[in-house]
């Protein structure tokens, strides 16, 4: 039976490689070779890129970790769907041009809770001893 966390991070993936895409389009069509010109629209999907690159793995590492010590397969698809839910709140959220804080502040408290309780999950061995 394959395992849970391979089919979220393979979500994730194609998450990443449409933010990746969508920096790519833009340094083309501003023909922008490098930085961000002081376009703000490229500066803002720059910035929701690096993002999701600073977040999404370590908590893909934790989330694999939770699986691998036999958590509930429930727990783990629960909180695999955090982490998917709050990269796509956070990155549509900060995409927009009117931002609207609420989009980034719930994408961040989904995406911190998902790892923060696979981080302590993976603590509480340790903690008992």
């Amino acid at each position: 039976m394959p395992t849970i966390v391979p089919f979220y991070a393979a979500l994730l993936a194609g998450l990443y490689i449409f933010l990746s895409m969508r920096v790519i389009r833009m340094r083309v069509a501003g023909r922008i070779a490098l930085g961000d010109a002081n376009n703000p629209k490229l500066q803002r999907a720059i910035r929701v890129h690096g993002n999701f690159a600073e977040y999404a793995p370590l908590a893909i590492i934790l989330l694999a970790f939770v699986e691998l010590q036999k958590f509930s397969p429930l727990l783990v698809h629960a909180l695999c769907w955090m982490l998917i839910a709050g990269r796509a709140i956070h990155a549509y959220g900060v995409s927009q041009e009117k931002e609207d804080y609420r989009l980034r502040v719930a994408g961040m408290v989904l995406t911190f809770t998902a790892m923060a309780i696979s981080a302590l999950l993976l603590l509480g061995p340790f903690l008992r001893r």
